[in-house]
């Protein structure tokens, strides 16, 4: 069984502090895992909500986690200048790629791609693409071939766009299995490996689970085993004030039997253009506010096609 560690990076502080930290814990376990980079501003002190929702609160206000979790240091970025995390935390960003790991795109401004992906147009999100390809290209020498939409939210011109500029896969969104997204009847050639797993922060808003008991809650979810799964953890949750229970899940799951890989991995271990064609539009998740780009139904799957003569 294969357990893909997805790795989301929104701020400066959770470059510069969380990654490393992440780092650090799966090297130490013999673990891998994708990091997707933010590459510009760092706006997220401008848009707490919109960044870190409310499914977060119960987890970075909980009395036994709050000194850790830097939200002094989050509301402060809201009075300061946003800073270039692409330019002020590069080595960093490289170290990630020197030490083996794979490195993709969560968004060149993550602030911008919450507030506006879901309806953006096809301009908007080119401009956007181009940026965070252009700056990505620029701290690690050569083109990102993953791209992991921010915040679950993304547009059919960003599909469109994945096979045009020559990603590999992507994974934008919630749900259940690889998969050829089909957007209104159109098929997209890029494959999509979504989140299969909730977020801790979404465990602890619908159970209201203790944060000293995350790990114990979500690895009795997959204790079961039988099937792949895709995590989604945050450097400025797991990294920081969640390091911790992070471990806890790392240790857990590999005794569980899980191979703790990279989404790269993954993708290597299926033939990406026979991949079941599943419908896509948005949805919701339990324990997180809005919706979110989303996997529904096997596209034609209950239908069955005239055979030719």
């Amino acid at each position: 069984m294969q357990l893909a560690l997805k790795i989301d990076v929104a701020t400066l502080r959770g470059t510069r502090e969380g990654v490393p930290a992440l780092v650090d814990i799966l090297q130490r376990h013999a673990a891998s895992a994708t990091f997707f980079f933010t590459l510009g501003p760092d706006q997220a002190g401008r848009a707490l909500r919109r960044v870190f929702p409310a499914a977060a609160s119960a987890v970075l206000h909980h009395p036994s986690i709050a000194p850790r979790a830097g939200m002094t240091a989050n509301l402060m970025s809201r009075i300061v200048p946003a800073q270039d995390i692409g330019r002020r935390a590069r080595a960093v960003l490289r170290s990630v790629a020197d030490a083996g790991f794979e490195t993709g795109v969560h968004a060149y401004d993550l602030v911008d791609w919450h507030a506006h992906a879901a309806l953006a147009d096809a301009d908007w999100t080119a401009a956007q693409l181009d940026r965070a390809i252009e700056r990505y290209t620029d701290v690690f020498g050569e083109p990102p071939r993953a791209f992991a939409a921010a915040g679950w939210h993304t547009n059919r011109h960003a599909l469109r766009l994945m096979q045009r500029l020559g990603f590999d896969y992507a994974s934008d969104g919630r749900g259940y299995a690889p998969h050829l997204p089909v957007w209104d009847a159109e098929l997209i050639r890029c494959p999509q490996f979504p989140t299969t797993l909730p977020t801790l922060d979404e465990i602890a808003a619908v159970d209201g689970t203790p944060a000293d008991a995350l790990a114990g809650e979500l690895l009795a979810r997959t204790a079961e085993g039988g099937y792949d799964h895709v995590f989604t953890l945050r450097a400025e949750l797991e990294g920081l004030a969640l390091a911790a229970t992070f471990e806890q899940l790392v240790i857990g799951w590999k005794a569980q039997g899980y191979a703790l890989v990279a989404l790269r991995t993954m993708v290597q271990s299926v033939e990406p253009m026979a991949l079941p064609r599943c419908d896509v539009g948005t949805g919701t998740v339990r324990g997180r506010s809005g919706t979110v780009f989303n996997q529904g139904e096997e596209f034609l799957g209950d239908v069955e096609l005239p055979r030719a003569a």
